[in-house]
């Protein structure tokens, strides 16, 4: 049990692997409000001993990794030294939550817009603070990241509660906290969650709406119990082993029954082949579940979209739209910057 739980932990927090062997396929877009990264210029350069165009540390590592870009020369930024570690108490557990803000190099005091990251699987700050290139990346764009440890992960006191009501709230509480420093503009959040961060994305918008979040960006995060806890033919996900009839548990873990109350902006990245899943059709609920009943959803997101394609749009499992191709996944940040960038202008009328 516990091997098979740590394989999917692996499997949660790491972009699929990558082969570079040219241009990457640009995704095709449809509109503009949202656009994602244009294609990459330039042969293979995975090997030649230089982080650049679009390697990173999990497509690239013997060039992105921290101690081969140390050796190269191609020394990448000191993140913990443009970090500031703050703790904040989980107003539901009373316990303190380990919050690290990281801002740009050369940050000159003037509020900027944030990112609030929230972990796949049972990950904690470390998933993305151990990873400079990934971090790097994101700073180059001009955000302030927001990362912190839930409840009983990292260095935050307390238990595991595996993303349900008091793991929530203890992001609530990180939300509300960062809003108020003075490197971050208030007006200007988003929320960004990996896998099965989801869960505590989406509780966290449908049960405290108030919250000063603009939208919302979901990374191939698992729907319901059958993804989370093995509850289909399947059998995959992070919690399996939990009774799949326990409501009391599952009611506090389903994102697609949070989806239904969300109301702000939604996006949803989902390449061809789910880093689980073994098909898609968990992505294709959770866009139906957040839009707008006038859209033909059973939501009230007033704008969603599924990757590149036609915003406020609903899909059937039986005719799926087509999804990112794999080669995009290789730049999971570069889109979810592109994407950030595109919903912080959005316009919702």
């Amino acid at each position: 049990m516990k091997k098979l739980t740590l394989i999917v932990i692996i499997l949660v927090l790491i972009s699929p692997a990558c082969n570079l062997t040219g241009d990457l396929v640009p995704v095709e877009k449809t509109l503009p409000d949202v656009e994602l990264p244009a294609q990459f210029e330039g042969e293979k350069r995975c090997g030649d001993g230089i982080c650049d165009g679009p390697e990173n540390a999990d497509s690239c590592p013997q060039d992105c990794s921290a101690d081969s870009a140390l050796a190269s020369g191609n020394n990448l930024p000191d993140v913990k030294a443009q970090s500031d570690i703050h703790w904040v108490e989980n107003p539901s557990s009373g316990v303190r939550l380990y919050v690290e803000i990281i801002k740009p190099e050369g940050w000159s005091g003037e509020a900027l817009p944030a990112l609030v990251f929230i972990p796949g699987g049972s990950g904690d700050s470390s998933d993305f603070t151990e990873k400079p290139q990934k971090i790097h990346t994101m700073l180059e764009s001009g955000f302030t990241l927001v990362v912190f440890d839930p409840d009983g992960r990292g260095n935050s006191e307390g238990e595991e509660d595996d993303n349900g009501y008091i793991h929530q709230d203890g992001l609530a509480a990180v939300i509300e906290y960062a809003a108020a420093l003075p490197e971050v503009d208030s007006a200007q959040i988003g929320l960004v969650s990996y896998s099965y961060g989801i869960t505590m994305a989406a509780g966290v918008l449908a049960r405290h709406p108030k919250l000063p979040i603009r939208f919302l960006i979901d990374w191939e995060g698992p729907a319901n119990r059958n993804d989370t806890g093995g509850c289909d033919e399947d059998s995959l996900g992070h919690l399996i082993g939990h009774p799949c009839d326990d409501e009391d548990f599952w009611s506090q873990r389903e994102a697609s029954v949070f989806a239904l109350k969300l109301r702000l902006p939604y996006l949803r990245l989902q390449s061809e082949q789910d880093h689980v899943q073994p098909d898609n059709g968990h992505a294709l609920l959770m866009i139906s579940n957040a839009t707008a009943e006038k859209y033909g959803g059973h939501g009230r997101s007033p704008w969603t979209r599924l990757n590149d394609l036609v915003p406020n749009t609903v899909y059937v499992e039986d005719n799926p739209p087509p999804m990112l191709p794999e080669e995009a996944t290789c730049s999971t940040e570069q889109l979810i910057i592109a994407a950030a960038k595109k919903l912080f202008t959005l316009q919702i009328h």
